[in-house]
């Protein structure tokens, strides 16, 4: 497949709308898919409220919202991706709900078609498995927020065919991003690198080596990061953090990746960060307080 002419998207939340976004604004007609009509709503408000920001800055021509505006159906019913070249699923980060909604899918879609996962962490070879096409099937994470983040891991699982990574890699590229090619292990590289030191700053606050202002101080100040450790979990989200944690703990068998106590508590109470408007900070006041 020489390029990708039009692009489905599965799941309208935080990521599914910033691909959506993104993909528009480079010129790629884009097929928005929620089971839940409200979610729908949103993402469009989002995507246009964020486009109106760029050309605001002066990071898109004038007209540039409209248009790309005007490149994305949204919909309920997954037969809009029966012309789609690549469908992207970017749903909740649970293995199993992943597999129904491709078991949903691929009758749909048409047999050079290409599936790829916006996982952050679940192997790819597992994924593509469970759907008809794993050679047509390949990961493909892209990070939050969307429209700023220049990076997409490409990964391919063993039975991925070359077409299929240079596909994805041709529209990830069209997209403004830089890719980069990561093995088939758990949470690949970047979540690989970055989920155990967010794991390890939790078990510092449980373990009252620090208080929540102390440790994303300390690692602002002391290591140059732009977010401290808490506040990027809670922007990342508690219970995605969670799961990626667990895919590493489970897939590697190495107990350096056991998820802190502490951070299982806040995701059985709810407290999931910015999503839920309370983690290791509570957004209710301005600027967030600490909730330990």
């Amino acid at each position: 497949m020489a390029e990708v002419k039009k692009l489905g998207v599965i799941g309208a939340g935080l990521m599914g709308n910033g691909i959506a976004h993104v993909a528009a604004l480079s010129g790629v007609p884009v097929a928005l898919v929620d089971v839940n009509p409200a979610a729908l709503e949103k993402a469009l408000a989002t995507i246009g409220k964020n486009l109106e920001r760029q050309a605001a800055k002066g990071g898109i021509p004038a007209g540039a919202k409209e248009e790309a505006l005007g490149r994305i159906s949204s919909g309920t019913d997954y037969a809009a991706f029966a012309d789609c070249d690549l469908v992207i699923e970017a749903a909740t980060e649970n293995e199993e709900i992943k597999k129904k909604i491709f078991a949903s899918v691929c009758p749909i879609l048409r047999p050079d078609a290409i599936l790829a996962s916006n996982t952050s962490s679940i192997p790819i070879t597992r994924l593509g498995a469970a759907t008809d096409r794993p050679g047509r099937f390949v990961g493909m994470h892209f990070f939050n927020p969307v429209p700023m983040m220049k990076l997409v891991e490409v990964i391919r699982g063993l039975a991925t065919e070359d077409a299929t990574v240079a596909a994805v890699t041709a529209l990830a590229e069209r997209m403004g991003k830089s890719v980069v090619a990561a093995a088939d292990y758990p949470a690949f590289v970047v979540n690989r690198i970055l989920c155990p030191m967010l794991n390890e700053a939790i078990f510092a606050l449980m373990e009252g080596v620090g208080d929540v202002r102390a440790i994303d101080a300390g690692m602002k100040l002391g290591a140059n990061h732009p977010m401290g450790p808490l506040e990027l979990s809670d922007f990342v989200g508690l219970d995605t953090l969670y799961s990626v944690l667990k895919v590493l703990h489970e897939g590697l068998g190495d107990p350096k990746y056991r998820p802190c106590p502490l951070l299982a508590k806040y995701v059985e109470a709810g407290w999931l960060g910015r999503k839920s408007g309370k983690g290791f900070y509570d957004y209710s006041t301005n600027p967030p307080t600490p909730t330990r």
